[in-house]
């Protein structure tokens, strides 16, 4: 399981995937929550604004990454 570090309170989902370079900009992340396997501690995600906070899994494509 991948880690990412969070420096802070939350990040939404559409960050995170920016700065996992999954996406180049926010207007990609709602295509790609629909055409890609997206969970957040196994339930899908949808909402790009979908908030992460620090002891979260997130699962991209069967890619766990801990949020810590």
């Amino acid at each position: 399981m991948d880690q990412f570090e969070l420096d802070k309170e939350f990040m939404t989902i559409t960050q995170l995937l920016k700065a996992l370079d999954y996406i180049g900009s926010g207007g990609e992340a709602r295509y790609f929550l629909y055409e890609e396997d997206v969970f957040l501690n196994d339930e899908p995600v949808y909402e790009k604004k979908k908030k992460i906070r620090q002891g979260d899994v997130v699962t991209i494509n069967d890619k766990k990454i801990l949020i810590k």
